[in-house]
């Protein structure tokens, strides 16, 4: 099958090295893509606002599948306009989009299922919404209604830093807010495929979001991760797919927008069981960037099946039982601002002992340059934690990168659980 995948971050390098080994697929097109992705698909420049645009190529060059990988798109509806136009799409329509593109809806969806998650209040005013402060203990979180590319959440330890964020919040025109209780215990993700009636668990993977060492420092897009996350045991996985994703997805058939792709449940594994923390409606980056080593199956046929009412979960069941890891190299800076423009080098040599997905770069010549916060991940695999630890470490040493930084503990609470 012929196939166009959207998006040209490490994530969607992940997606398209596993697709271009999927015996289904005939040719892979990619947009806008990365120097990464270009070893695998052919690069082409499209608008993905000019819905018509895609649409047009789609049909011009016999795309049977679109892959959909970053949120934004999918909030801007454009899996609606691929279908409307006769073409499978992996990705959720802009209604059931708003899982992520709007905490809100997520929070009331979940009142109304009855889906174990924090107690909330949403707020469309900053005055009421520093008002409502006061209904919170501390810690307290604060969240960005919208879009925030993995960053717009402040968990915050005092009521002027939980006001900050609101201020913060609501210097954009039309800002809406939630307000949650503060969730005690360890977080993992969970992902799950849908095909808008039939569900399935699709591997599991702890992030690190703060930029800083032992959990530090703000969010960040995500500074490492590795899978598969052996703290959410059998039981709390299947009990997480009963009581959260499979109602979530139920709820939206119901509702009349049936979710279809791949559905990111952050989880808090709480005293009480798990909780979902928020959903996100693509695969997590850098999840994804151990998800797809681990992974032994037909991604392009998967997908083709979820887009197309078909899913078959035993299909996707195909994970092998090692475990991989990635730690992302970000630029100076970042999350704030960063510098760009350096010159990467070693990849090659990292790639021989590990797998290298590039993101937040650009290439000129035959050099490839920093060009965005978080530049690459460097993912290593072994027989357990400690194995796939050493080994990303050890490609990561390959890169040089004069302006990176990146975390030396990545995995630190699997290491430690192991060693006990």
């Amino acid at each position: 099958m012929n196939i166009l995948l959207l998006g040209g971050g490490g994530r969607e390098h992940a997606l398209a090295w596993k697709l271009a080994q999927s015996p289904s697929l005939t040719k892979l097109w990619a947009s806008p893509g990365n120097p990464g992705i270009a070893d695998h698909a052919e690069l082409i420049a499209l608008d993905l606002k000019n819905h018509k645009s895609v649409v047009d190529f789609c049909i011009a060059h016999g795309i049977d599948l679109v892959v959909v990988g970053p949120e934004a798109p999918l909030v801007d509806g454009i899996a609606d306009s691929l279908r409307s136009g006769g073409i499978a799409v992996f990705g959720p329509s802009r209604a059931a989009a708003q899982l992520e593109g709007s905490k809100g809806f997520t929070k009331e969806l979940c009142s109304a299922a009855n889906i174990p998650t924090a107690a909330y209040e949403r707020y469309n005013d900053r005055d009421l919404a520093k008002a409502g402060l006061t209904d919170f203990g501390l810690p307290v979180v604060v969240k960005a209604d919208g879009l925030a590319a993995g960053k717009g959440v402040t968990v915050a330890t005092t009521m002027a830093e939980a006001e900050a964020a609101l201020d913060a919040i609501f210097a954009e025109q039309g800002a809406s807010v939630v307000i949650e209780d503060f969730l005690e215990g360890e977080e993992v993700s969970l992902f799950a495929l849908s095909d808008g009636a039939t569900v399935c668990a699709f591997g599991t993977a702890q992030d690190h979001k703060r930029i800083g060492e032992g959990d530090t420092g703000p969010n960040t897009g995500g500074m490492g991760a590795y899978s598969p996350a052996t703290v959410l045991t059998p039981d709390l996985e299947a009990r997480a797919m009963a009581e959260i994703v499979q109602p979530t997805v139920e709820a939206m058939r119901n509702a009349g927008m049936p979710f279809v792709g791949v559905l990111y449940a952050g989880l808090m594994l709480t005293a009480e069981g798990p909780k979902l923390i928020e959903y996100n409606v693509r695969f997590g980056d850098p999840e994804t960037q151990v998800l797809m080593p681990r992974f032994t199956g037909d991604l392009a046929s998967l997908f083709l099946s979820v887009a197309t009412g078909k899913l078959d979960p035993i299909s996707a069941q195909s994970f092998n039982t090692s475990v991989s890891m990635a730690v992302v190299l970000a630029a100076a800076g970042y999350p704030g601002a960063y510098t760009s423009g350096d010159v990467i080098s070693g990849v090659s040599s990292a790639d021989a002992i590990g797998k290298t997905f590039l993101a937040g770069v650009e290439q000129k010549d035959d050099e490839i340059f920093a060009s965005g916060g978080r530049v690459l991940a460097v993912t290593g695999s072994g027989a357990d934690i400690i194995i796939a630890q050493a080994n990303a470490y050890a490609a990561l040493k390959e890169i040089s990168f004069s302006n990176g930084q990146f975390r030396n503990d990545i995995g630190w609470r699997e290491v430690k659980r192991m060693r006990l």
